[in-house]
């Protein structure tokens, strides 16, 4: 008989972080497809000059720091496709490609890579560009008419014209917005699939519906049914940021009870922009807030060790 003698641990899982990534990227797909059906080749270029410029700042980082490819885990794959959802379909392609490099150099590379980055680098980018260009980050077209620029986003309309979009429109994505933030079907399709998957914990998107839900509730229950909560669930980039930014493993905690209250109050503070800030969406500032808030969370929620 053979004797293998190795270090621990000697029970490995077979699914490694490409593995995860790959789900992520296939979970998206449907998001792809409602961005290009909605936006044209506008939707292509988007998404590809983000991966790109993802890939080329992924490798730069590697070479000047000596270190071997890391291109093969996908995890920037996953930031340029969720960095270029992030965006307005007419952004110019040279600021979705400023974005990219901003995404893996300051929101990632900076803290060490992958795994010990703080923040959502993919938000980071988002908040650079909202910071330097706001003009581009406020800047809509309507579906499938490029070319007729809009006035505002259906939160903008809400909040600052009291007007309502429909919840047929919001639920199917044929209204202004980011790229990928539109079409609320292509993103619940894709985040279900993540988490039957079992790469998605399931438990800090149920906080964030819990925590913008029930505040949407109590704040417009006298409102229209277009008005309240579903048109807060539908509207901006709440779904995309339930299902893909607060299940993101690394920024956000690792305790059970911990992703549920992460989620929660990422939830509240939703609501809370969206309604008293000068701004009609509140999601990135909200998730970019919890991210720092973290690793006192895991402190508070750490298990007592058994017997104890």
């Amino acid at each position: 008989m053979r004797l293998l003698v190795e270090i621990s641990p000697h029970l490995k899982q077979k699914y490694d972080t490409g593995w995860v990534m790959k789900q992520v990227v296939f979970s998206l797909v449907p998001v792809v497809i409602a961005s290009v059906v909605f936006f044209r080749l506008r939707a292509v270029l988007l998404v590809s000059v983000c991966i790109i410029g993802c890939l080329l700042s992924e490798v730069l980082v590697n070479r000047l720091r000596k270190r071997a490819s890391t291109l093969s885990d996908y995890s920037a794959v996953v930031t340029g496709m969720l960095l270029a959802f992030l965006l307005p379909p007419k952004i110019p392609l040279w600021a979705a490609f400023l974005a990219a490099a901003v995404a893996i150099l300051v929101g990632k590379q900076i803290f060490g890579g992958l795994g010990q980055n703080i923040f959502n680098p993919a938000l980071v980018a988002r908040a650079f560009l909202m910071a330097a260009f706001p003009v581009m980050l406020t800047s809509w077209v309507n579906p499938f008419n490029l070319e007729a620029v809009t006035q505002a986003t259906p939160l903008a309309l809400w909040k600052f014209s009291h007007q309502f979009v429909s919840l047929e429109k919001l639920f199917l994505g044929n209204v202004p917005g980011s790229l990928g933030e539109t079409s609320s079907i292509a993103i619940i399709l894709g985040g279900l699939y993540l988490i039957l998957r079992g790469v998605a914990c399931w438990r800090a998107p149920l906080g964030m519906f819990v925590g913008l839900s029930a505040l949407s509730g109590i704040f417009y229950l006298k409102s229209p049914l277009n008005g309240s909560v579903f048109f807060h669930l539908f509207s901006g980039g709440a779904m995309l940021g339930m299902f893909f930014m607060v299940t993101d493993p690394v920024t956000t905690p690792v305790t059970k009870s911990g992703r549920f209250i992460f989620g929660l109050f990422v939830g509240i503070l939703v609501v809370i922009i969206r309604k008293w800030a000068g701004l009609p969406e509140g999601v990135m500032y909200s998730i970019l807030f919890m991210n720092a808030f973290v690793p006192l969370i895991n402190k508070l929620t750490k298990p007592k060790s058994f017997g104890r």
